[in-house]
């Protein structure tokens, strides 16, 4: 009994000493671990947790065997990790791939990707729930039980690249491998790809087997093209996505297409038409008849047009059916109508059985085909106002277009009234776009023209556009009307297909350029954009 308090009575008396020099009680105590040792211990477990994890979620290892490699690596992982770097290095290297010092160099910035990956994954989770078609969630398609609590990172990290694609407003969202060691997630921002994350494969890959399954599409075919669709549920409604895969070098790639925004927000005031040319189609779209194609390349916006003209038709007092590949936005109070060729739902055939539904106004999602194009030119002629798209580089290149589909002179003269060729420039960001630093000949030809440079802004950067300077779009238009002088021409045969094609697509450019002129001197848009767009 003495014994026991006999050191804690020293240490009292020790402590109870006020005249004691600091310096000998601390000599007077030792600590009682050694910091490098700790360093190295907590370094030890870091690695051993992290091979853990890769042991996890790698498709190599078989879910029966996953619990004795994860013990197995729990206590031996970071000396595994070192052979097998080094007898991959050594491989890799007597392969010709490169040097020691490259290989390496690719090794690391794959770990530190995967560490990336982990800290994506670990933001709060978005209120968002991704669903199959049929409605069931990919934690319902993973099931309740223990293989639910296995995939449960790869889930979340899923969900948060989806939910981070929403709150970007990209429109893509592309996963490909960029080597054998990383993969790279990609939005498609305004118009623009950017890199927003790389993976480790093992990890990708699974996370592209989570959007496959959701998708209803078979997770181990990797090498023939599949196609897919899911939705995801959010605080603001529900969101279509369109899947689709191929075999890529060095893996899988995967392409993710954002759909079914709300289409109530696109009218013919907010999209970058003059005052003029809003006119012109409000015009348009009020007649009982007619026919207005909208031309462009793909990702022009050619489709968010058509939206903004259906928003100005009165949908309850008239009967519109739109057929689509596949239906981007869904419109209320109008009967929307999906291509499916596994179906046998073409255009052309919807087309036919729509002319039978009393139609007042028939939208066309795109003009692929002979027969597509002379039904719907034909509908223009009997009552109905038919919008349209069709894949061109400018109106007059739409015109030979269509002749090329063997399309006869006197229908196409006929029944088409309006072209409308358009394109999209970025806008630049209002909390960074600068004055921008213009040449003397640029000044001179300004001054030139007459036109006032003192509002040209160009693009800086800031963390709210991520840096490009640029956020949002705004279209620029160029809108042909075919008089009856031009229809005559046509009818006639008086137009030369290669004049044309020339002539039309230099004075189509031009116009594009004047419109985009204007919204640069407004500090809309910046002279690189347009130049880019436009060229």
């Amino acid at each position: 009994m003495i014994k026991c308090f006999s050191v804690p009575q020293q240490l009292g008396a020790s402590l109870s000493s006020i005249g004691a020099e600091p310096s000998a009680i601390l000599s007077s105590l030792s600590l009682p671990f050694n910091p490098i040792k700790l360093v190295c211990f907590v370094g030890w477990v870091y690695l051993c947790l992290y091979f853990v994890q890769r042991v996890q979620f790698s498709l190599l290892v078989p879910k029966s065997r996953k619990s004795i490699a994860n013990i197995a690596a729990l206590f031996s992982g970071p000396i595994l990790l070192f052979i097998l770097l080094i007898v991959d290095v050594v491989r890799k290297s007597s392969e010709g791939r490169g040097s020691v010092l490259e290989i390496l160099k690719e090794r690391i910035q794959s770990a530190s990707a995967g560490m990336r990956s982990l800290r994506f994954g670990s933001k709060d989770e978005a209120t968002l729930r991704l669903l199959d078609s049929s409605g069931r969630s990919i934690t319902e398609i993973y099931g309740h039980g223990k293989s639910r609590r296995e995939d449960s990172h790869i889930l979340k990290l899923t969900e948060q690249i989806i939910a981070n694609a929403l709150e970007e407003r990209a429109s893509d969202i592309l996963i490909d491998p960029k080597n054998e060691l990383i993969y790279t997630v990609r939005l498609r921002i305004d118009g623009v790809l950017r890199i927003v994350e790389q993976l480790d494969p093992t990890i990708c890959q699974a996370v592209i087997n989570s959007i496959k399954a959701v998708s209803n599409m078979d997770i181990s075919e990797r090498r023939r093209p599949q196609d897919g669709a899911f939705l995801a549920k959010t605080g603001d409604g529900t969101v279509s996505f369109r899947v689709a895969s191929a075999g890529a070098v060095n893996g899988e790639k995967l392409s993710i297409r954002v759909l079914n925004q709300s289409a109530d927000m696109f009218t013919l005031n907010n999209i970058g038409l003059t005052e003029k040319q809003r006119t012109t189609l409000e015009n348009a779209v009020a007649k009982p008849s007619g026919m207005v194609l909208m031309c462009g390349p793909t990702g022009s916006g050619k489709t968010t047009t058509l939206y903004a003209m259906l928003n100005k038709i009165d949908l309850f007092t008239r009967n519109v059916i739109t057929v689509e590949d596949p239906i981007e936005y869904v419109l209320s109070n109008a009967s929307q109508i999906e291509v499916n060729p596994k179906a046998d739902i073409t255009f052309a055939k919807s087309l036919r059985s729509i002319l039978r539904q009393d139609p007042d106004v028939i939208c066309v999602g795109e003009i692929r085909d002979e027969e597509t194009a002379a039904t719907a030119l034909r509908a223009s002629q009997t009552g109905h106002l038919v919008l349209g798209t069709i894949h061109s580089n400018s109106n007059a290149a739409a015109l030979v277009r269509l002749l090329d589909l063997n399309v006869t002179p006197l229908l196409l003269s006929s029944g088409l009234d309006i072209l409308v060729s358009q394109r999209l420039v970025r806008r630049l960001c209002t909390s960074c776009k600068v004055p921008a630093e213009l040449s003397q000949n640029q000044i001179h030809d300004f001054h030139k023209k007459g036109i006032n440079y003192k509002n040209i802004f160009q693009a800086a950067g800031c963390d709210q556009c991520h840096g490009t300077g640029y956020r949002g779009r705004i279209a620029i238009f160029d809108i042909l009307i075919l008089d009856n002088e031009s229809k005559a021409n046509i009818a006639n045969n008086k137009l030369s297909v290669n004049q044309l094609r020339k002539d039309g697509d230099k004075r189509g450019k031009s116009n594009l350029q004047k419109q985009g002129l204007r919204n640069v001197v407004s500090g809309i848009t910046s002279l690189e954009e347009l130049k880019r767009v436009v060229g």
